[in-house]
């Protein structure tokens, strides 16, 4: 009996000593106690010594210390626990993402010279529109000779006729699309209100087919043409200080033309090897442009297109008017349509002509409004609109416009011209320089322009460059 008397004591001394030592410590002063668990967590450095101050710290913050430990001194959490907690929750919190002027000019800095690597000048479609939604833009079309609307005349009553025919004439649609009838609808809530990317990936070959795959199923009357898609048009001379870099664009390919007529043009583009800037290509793979399209997004987004289009256009129409200047025969153009362009976003399209009055001593470019419309309304009753007046573009108005131009080749006479594509008269040459020819044009050595003389061709004097 004693000796498990002895046993059972010596089993609880322990415990009740733990107990009696935690009330004497409650009851001390918290900075004794602080000063005395310190001393006890003091790490005793090389030199014997301890470093007192490392363990008030380690104490008062609960660093590198056991929770559970912890707790049992304190009765509460160590303290970073809690910093923790608060920094897990502000961290979910968004934060709005600054740059500084430095880093911004730094991040700009990079994107140019990304962009400017890029073939024909092409930029970033998020940049390429940047010059078009400038307020004055359209004031600065009209110092180029170029107006975004009808002349007083208007067009003839022949093209009249073709722009009818090209939205009345049926063809043939896709079956198998997200314009088909049972899933239109879910089409248009899923590109709504998206970006100008969704759009394009989604429905631009829907409004505008693409002329490449349509000749690749079949068309061959469509091989000789060839589509840009968001390419600059590094090969043409641009009437302002951008070039055109339209979303989608269609001219004629090299084989459109017979070897003996590229014989005839080459002194006026170069060669594949070596080509120059000309009015008569636009890449240097494309002859002519005659259609372009624009996909824009958001607020006031289609009259951008409309002007983006406006300047390709006023290039592409140049670019035959020029060639019929050459051979003494562009009253023949005068008021006729010569080239399209469509604008659309998730909603709406618009379908404009683009003509030059030739009467003149210098060429004037205008635009007319062919249709516009929304093709979501209606249950979709105008959702193929689009579609049928581009694919009567390739199918009934392109072989006859090829026509035209290849008969204005044909009358260049072939010889090597002294004349160089920069030599040709710009939009904004002086009147004067037309009526002094002399017998010596015939021979295609035309008079100092703008552009021999080292000037910008597409610059006006008084009108600043955007």
């Amino acid at each position: 009996m004693e000796i498990r008397r002895i046993r059972s004591e010596t089993a609880q001394g322990p415990r009740e000593s733990l107990t009696r030592e935690r009330i004497r410590r409650r009851s001390s002063d918290s900075s004794q106690d602080r000063a005395g668990k310190a001393g006890r967590r003091g790490r005793v450095l090389d030199t014997g010594e301890e470093d007192i101050s490392q363990g008030r710290a380690d104490s008062a913050t609960g660093q590198d210390q056991d929770p559970t430990e912890y707790w049992s001194h304190h009765y509460r959490w160590p303290p970073k626990h809690f910093e923790v907690c608060d920094n897990m929750a502000t961290s979910l919190v968004p934060q709005k993402r600054s740059m500084t002027p430095t880093s911004r000019r730094s991040s700009e800095a990079g994107s140019v010279k990304v962009a400017s690597v890029t073939p024909s000048d092409q930029k970033p479609r998020e940049w390429k529109s940047t010059e078009y939604r400038h307020a004055n833009y359209e004031l600065l079309l009209r110092t180029k000779g170029s107006f975004m609307e009808d002349s007083e005349l208007g067009i003839t009553d022949p093209s009249k006729q073709m722009c009818l025919r090209l939205l009345e004439d049926e063809v043939d649609v896709p079956t198998q699309s997200l314009f088909r009838d049972d899933i239109f609808e879910r089409t248009c809530r899923m590109i709504h209100a998206r970006n100008e990317a969704k759009v394009v990936q989604d429905i631009a070959r829907l409004i505008v087919p693409s002329a490449e795959t349509l000749a690749t199923f079949g068309a061959e009357h469509l091989n000789g043409l060839i589509e840009s898609v968001n390419q600059g048009w590094g090969n043409s001379i641009s009437i302002t200080k951008t070039r055109p870099q339209p979303d989608y664009a269609v001219g004629f390919r090299h084989e459109a033309f017979m070897e003996s007529r590229l014989k005839r043009l080459e002194a006026l583009v170069g060669d594949v090897i070596s080509p120059k800037p000309s009015y008569f290509m636009a890449t240097d793979l494309m002859f002519f442009p005659f259609l372009t399209s624009e996909v824009k997004c958001g607020d006031a987004a289609l009259n951008v297109a409309d002007r983006q289009n406006a300047h390709s256009m006023t290039v592409a129409v140049r670019a035959v008017v020029e060639l019929f200047r050459k051979v003494r025969r562009e009253k023949e153009l005068h008021r006729e349509i010569l080239a399209f362009s469509i604008s659309h976003d998730d909603d709406s399209v618009r379908l404009y002509g683009h003509y030059a009055v030739t009467v003149e001593p210098l060429p004037k470019y205008y635009r007319h409004t062919i249709r516009k419309f929304a093709f979501t309304e209606v249950d979709g009753k105008e959702k193929w609109t689009a579609y049928k007046f581009t694919r009567n573009i390739y199918d009934v108005w392109m072989p006859k416009h090829l026509e035209r131009i290849c008969s204005a080749i044909d009358q260049i006479p072939d010889v090597s011209f002294a004349t160089s594509a920069s030599e040709l008269p710009s939009v904004d040459t002086d009147p004067s320089e037309y009526r002094h020819r002399t017998d010596t044009d015939k021979a295609y050595n035309t008079p100092s322009t703008s552009a021999n003389r080292g000037e910008d061709p597409g610059a006006v004097k008084g009108v600043p460059e955007l």
